[in-house]
Formats: C-alpha cells, structure tokens, sequence
C-alpha cells in the first residue's frame, strides 16, 4: 500500500483517534490483574476457526507458533461458546472491525479473570486481513476481544520501548463477509463511536480442526 499523505500534525490525529478506538470499556481497565491462560494446548497443525456472522462467514487460521497464550485464550473462548451472540461493536472503514465483548444493545458481556500476557514482540505485524487482540493501555490486558486490521495498520506493531496489539492469526476466507463489515453504515451510540446501525451478530465460532 501507498503510505498516506498526511500532514504530521493530522497524522497524529488520526493515530490517537485510532489507539483509543482499540481501547476497551472501562470495566477492562478495572479486571483483576490475574492471567489465567488455561491448559496448553499441542498442536500438529495450525489451528482454524469458522465465525458464522449474520454478514457471512469468516475463516481465520490461528497461529500458536507466534502467540501460545493469545491462541490458548482464545481457543478457551471458543469451547465455552463465550462468543455466540456478540456482536462486531467497532467498525472503523480503512482501520478495523473489532467484536467480541457486547451483545446487542451494547450490552457488556462479563468474563472471567482470563487476561493474557503480551506478545507482541513475534514478528507478526497488523497487515490487512490479520487478526490481533484489543486491550487497555496495559499491554497485558488483553482478554476477549479481538480485531481484523482492513488495511495495514504498522502504528499497531511493537516499537522497541513500547509493545504493540498482539496478532495472533489471520484471515483465510470470508474476505467478502469483512468486508461487508467494514462497509456498513455506523453511528454513535451510548458514548461509542463505529457502532453499526443495524446490529452485525456473531452466530457461532466452531473449530474447523478440533484437536
């Protein structure tokens, strides 16, 4: 992609916008400081999972190898059914779709005390079509929340001094349906910005390799 044309200070701007838009409720910044990961898993494969989403479907390929604990929470996430039912609550075109944290009506769905340790620091960067975990400013708060960068999104990586948003898979099918995701028409609502007018519902997350 072109880098952009923009002046120093809108840059910066639009760089801040964007951090705070990966940002998590307020209840996030409150969690118990406890990281509970889960049993490891062994894997002989890359792990994919299916999200069945009322927009269409979207195949995402887990990668253990560069995130074990990312992938572990998430896979934990999923044999619970934690994800049916919520919505994609964050659609920011030319940045990202974010979900997993609110049901329709925005309201906010509880979890346990599941925060994974940063690892940002893997050599997987936020490239179009690559799935990474949202969090506070704590880099290791990152719980049940996760975003599909729609471009590449480099201000997302780690900087030598300061850690990025953990990627910790990618997009292999379903481009169309993230698509139609980012595309839709959003709004402000109960003080959150990019929330979708008609509400974009995540039916299922099925493991498509199951161990």
């Amino acid at each position: 992609m072109k880098p952009s044309l923009f002046s120093s200070t809108l840059r910066s701007f639009i760089t801040s916008v964007a951090w705070a838009a990966l940002a998590l409720s307020p209840a996030h910044a409150a969690a118990a400081e406890q990281r509970s990961e889960g049993a490891a898993r062994l894997f002989s494969e890359n792990p994919r999972v299916l999200i069945e989403t009322t927009q269409g479907n979207i195949e995402i390929e887990l990668l253990p190898k560069f995130a074990p604990k990312h992938v572990n929470n998430f896979l934990n996430l999923v044999e619970q059914d934690f994800y049916s039912g919520l919505i994609f609550h964050r659609v920011i075109p030319n940045f990202m779709i974010q979900a997993g944290g609110y049901e329709v009506g925005l309201k906010y769905r509880d979890h346990g005390d599941n925060m994974v340790p940063n690892e940002s620091y893997n050599g997987l960067k936020n490239k179009r079509f690559s799935v990474a975990a949202a969090r506070t400013d704590d880099p290791d708060s990152a719980d049940t929340q996760f975003y599909i960068n729609v471009v590449d999104n480099p201000f997302l990586d780690p900087q030598p001094n300061k850690p990025g948003y953990t990627v910790f898979g990618r997009v292999i099918d379903g481009f169309d349906a993230v698509e139609r995701i980012e595309l839709t028409d959003t709004n402000l609502r109960m003080g959150m910005a990019g929330v979708p007018e008609q509400p974009i519902v995540i039916v299922a997350v099925t493991s498509l390799n199951p161990e």
